[in-house]
């Protein structure tokens, strides 16, 4: 699997975003993927970044319905991801915090 197919989108929420100062950011990941792929992933797609740890959560998709009709979204992984100590930022969320 590449790399970029397992990060599927980072996360912008206000709670994503309070968390950047504590080095700890959020994406949307594949569900198939492990936490040793995820770290991985983030530290080749992100140049200088040093993962310490990976938390992932799998949400269960909504259901909706469409007059008499019920179906479910597809469910999703989220993976939060702390950075060590001493590793750089990730730019793409660092300009916008």
């Amino acid at each position: 699997m590449n790399y970029h197919d397992i990060i599927v989108m980072p996360v912008l929420t206000e709670k994503s975003y309070d968390m950047i100062g504590e080095k700890r950011y959020t994406f949307i990941v594949d569900k198939r993927a492990t936490k040793t792929e995820i770290k991985m992933a983030i530290e080749a797609v992100f140049d200088g970044v040093k993962v310490d740890r990976v938390n992932t959560i799998n949400r269960l998709g909504k259901m909706k319905r469409q007059g008499r009709y019920e179906g479910r979204r597809a469910s999703t992984k989220k993976a939060y991801v702390t950075l060590k100590k001493d590793s750089k930022g990730i730019e793409f969320f660092d300009s916008m915090q």
